[in-house]
């Protein structure tokens, strides 16, 4: 089970790649390392020069201020920001200047900028792309006229030019580089100069464009001016449209008429209500209304007054003697008299109004019709007023324009002799001491960069395609079974010719030390992992009587057969009854290995019923008996064969003779002969090739054979190089590298 502690980057497996793929790095790296070593000391040094302008809108400013006189609608300098900062550094870069630089410096037959110093090696170089040039582009190779040659050098110096924005700053850095030093620096100072020649000139030429344009401008603004301004004049003579302080004649009038008929109309107003309230008294025969109303004539006054000593006195006597004293009744006719007289006096004094009135409307109606006839006047002027206003428009427009264009005439005119630019020198080009080129430190570990980089990319590309089976976690976790071990490669060396002599013609001989490397060296990791394989197939066969184990292979040469032949010597170097069948009928390798001298075989048993006994070879050492595969022309039924009822009934018989019956099965791959007697064997142990066979075709393999899957006891790897073998083991799994299990594996007897 996975432990709780265990995270998701696997830290042992990342050090074990490394461990196998250093070697690949680090040879990588030490190739580039010298690579980058030789051209580092092999190159033609180059030396950069540097210069620093500013671009400084104060100049202009400055130089606004002096031609506008103050005047706060000045132009402003140059702008701060990024578009036009960068838009300098590509004027600086551009190929007028270069042209202008390679024509000040002569650098066409300036022999450092031309490359005829430069080292052999580059000259070739130089050779052999003009030849490639000629090879792409065929024809007359005539001497290049001046201007190509003139384009050519501008090119070259701008490839070894560099201008920058220094940092968010108003700086431009001008870098130059060559071979030469003082050609560095001479000719970064002529680029700077260059640049601010050529502000200087497109300033100058720009305000001559603008100043001629200006003029000719004003030319045709001063004509439209003026006829406009006669256009103003014409009109108003045509339609009569005399003004006096600014103020038409016609509207003059109708406001003086206007303020004489309000007055016209309040005297009207006055006389009617003078009337009509005199008239009311007249009509109403009231003495008291009278009196109020004629305070102001003396004669009714006088009579209001001697009516009033009359009243008074009739009251009196009235009081004192009677109403009918004569007195009384003399007083009251002289009142009615009074009263007649004053009444008369009030008829005239209406009449006086009426007349007042009559004549204050008559007088209000003649302005009313003045007021018309002046209005209807001030109504024709008015629209021609507006065609007359449109017409001012226009001239003051002109006006307007001409003044200002021949106010910008005038600063361009003096600009034009005041010529100053944005931008400044900070800090010419000095003759550089040091190379800027080539960097020897830089290259060198960028070269031990790129090589260890390629290298790594290498190995990843080697971890990437790594299928092979390494270690036993690859088995479980690509086949799903059980990993019993893994047999070491050793070395096969022949047996003494005294072994190889058999002691009966029955006899199994064994050439080799491999085929007895089992019971040979007991103490041996190769001997560990076939009794581990014992007790997987103890297991799997459990209550068996005799089991039948096949061992088999997905490719041939895996070693199938060697494994078979140990695991069936060590069995019966165990004391266990043990059979050994080679069922590889079309190649048969255990034959090979430890029966190449028999003359019969299964094939014989089956086929031409040959008894057993006669046929079987027996180890003399460990009571091995083995039935050998004896080839003596191509089976093209091998299969038919090991599936048949004779072939069944064989494996019945000697289940109940042997312990353990092993049969060394062709391998899956090439021949279907495995799958065709699957059903008859108990379990299966499967042989993989450690480094060599790979996991994606032993995984088809098994799922096309399920039989051989569901039976298979384990996977044992064979034919493995511990040396090679710890670099693909976790940390923790480094069974045959750790040092404390040394004693317990030993290769010694």
């Amino acid at each position: 089970m996975p432990s709780s502690t265990e995270t998701a980057i696997d830290f042992s497996q990342i050090r074990a790649i490394i461990r196998r793929q250093w070697k690949i790095v680090a040879i990588a790296g030490f190739v580039a390392l010298v690579l980058g070593a030789v051209f580092a000391f092999t190159a033609t040094p180059r030396y950069t020069a540097s210069a620093t302008l500013i671009i400084d809108a104060n100049n202009q400013q400055i130089s606004n201020q002096i031609l506008s006189n103050g005047n706060q609608n000045m132009l402003m300098g140059l702008k701060d920001d990024d578009a036009t900062i960068l838009s300098e550094v590509e004027i600086l870069k551009s190929e007028r200047i270069a042209k202008v630089v390679v024509d000040k410096l002569d650098l066409l037959n300036d022999p450092d900028f031309n490359g005829e110093n430069d080292s052999a090696l580059k000259k070739g170089i130089a050779a052999a792309k003009a030849y490639v040039r000629s090879l792409v582009k065929p024809g007359n190779q005539e001497e290049l006229t001046l201007d190509v040659q003139k384009q050519n050098a501008a090119d070259l110096l701008l490839n070894n030019l560099n201008a920058s924005r220094v940092g968010r700053t108003l700086l431009l850095g001008v870098d130059y580089t060559s071979t030469s030093p003082e050609l560095s620096a001479k000719i970064a100072n002529a680029v700077v100069d260059a640049y601010l020649d050529d502000q200087f000139t497109s300033k100058l030429e720009s305000t001559r464009r603008a100043g001629d344009w200006l003029l000719s401008r004003i030319n045709d603004l001063r004509e439209q001016s003026l006829q406009s301004d006669l256009a103003v004049q014409k009109f108003r003579a045509d339609k009569g449209l005399i003004a006096s302080g600014g103020e038409l004649v016609s509207d003059q009038q109708l406001t003086q008429i206007n303020s004489k008929l309000i007055e016209a109309q309040n005297e009207t107003a006055g006389a009617q209500a003078k009337y009509r309230e005199i008239q009311a008294i007249v009509d109403g025969h009231e003495v008291n209304a009278a009196v109020r109303a004629t305070l102001d004539s003396d004669v009714i006054n006088k009579l209001q007054q001697e009516y009033l000593d009359a009243s008074r006195r009739e009251a009196e006597i009235s009081n004192r003697y009677g109403e009918n004293h004569y007195q009384a009744v003399r007083l009251r006719d002289q009142m009615k008299e009074y009263e007649r007289v004053m009444f008369e006096e009030l008829g005239r004094i209406a009449q006086t109004y009426k007349s007042n009135y009559e004549i204050a409307l008559a007088r209000q109606r003649a302005l009313e019709q003045q007021v018309t006839t002046a209005t209807s006047k001030s109504a024709l002027a008015n629209d021609d007023l507006v065609q007359l206003r449109e017409l001012d428009r226009t001239a003051s427009a002109y006006k307007t324009l001409y003044e200002t264009y021949l106010q910008r005439f005038q600063e361009s005119t003096q600009r034009e002799s005041f010529p100053v630019t944005e931008a400044r020198v900070v800090n010419r080009a000095d003759v550089p001491q040091l190379a800027s080129y080539p960097k020897k430190p830089i290259i060198m570990i960028l070269a031990l960069v790129l090589g260890c980089g390629l290298g790594a990319m290498v190995g990843a590309v080697r971890e990437v395609g790594e299928r092979f089976f390494r270690t036993g976690e690859q088995v479980r976790e690509t086949l799903d079974v059980e990993f019993l071990g893994q047999i070491p490669r050793v070395e096969d060396e022949p047996l003494r010719q005294s072994r190889d002599e058999p002691t009966a013609r029955n006899a199994i001989i064994n050439h080799s030390s491999i085929d007895r490397f089992a019971i040979d060296k007991p103490f041996s990791s190769f001997t560990e992992t076939i009794r581990a394989a014992k007790i997987a197939v103890d297991f799997m066969a459990k209550g068996q009587g005799g089991k039948i184990v096949g061992i088999v292979s997905v490719l041939p040469g895996e070693g199938k057969s060697t494994v078979a032949v140990n695991f069936a010597q060590y069995l019966a170097k165990q004391g266990a009854r043990t059979l050994i069948i080679d069922a590889d009928l079309r190649n048969p390798g255990a034959t090979r290995a430890i029966g190449r001298h028999a003359q019969n075989g299964i094939f014989e048993v089956l086929r031409e019923n040959a008894p057993f006994r006669d046929v079987v070879l027996t180890d003399p050492e460990t009571s091995l008996n083995f039935l050998p595969a004896v080839s003596k022309h191509r089976i093209p039924f091998s299969a038919e064969l090991l599936s048949s009822e004779s072939m069944d009934e064989l494996l019945t018989h000697l289940s109940k003779v042997y312990d353990y019956i092993i049969l060394d099965l062709p391998p899956l791959g090439p021949v279907v002969d495995a799958r065709a007697i699957s059903s008859k064997i108990g379990c299966f142990v499967m042989v993989i090739e450690w480094g060599q066979t790979a996991r994606r075709v032993v995984r088809t393999a098994m799922q096309s054979n399920p039989e051989v899957m569901r039976k298979c006891a384990g996977v044992v790897l064979n034919k493995v190089d511990l040396r090679k073998q710890g670099l693909y083991m976790h940390q923790d799994d480094g069974f045959y590298q750790n040092s404390r299990y040394n004693t317990y594996y030993t290769d010694d007897k």
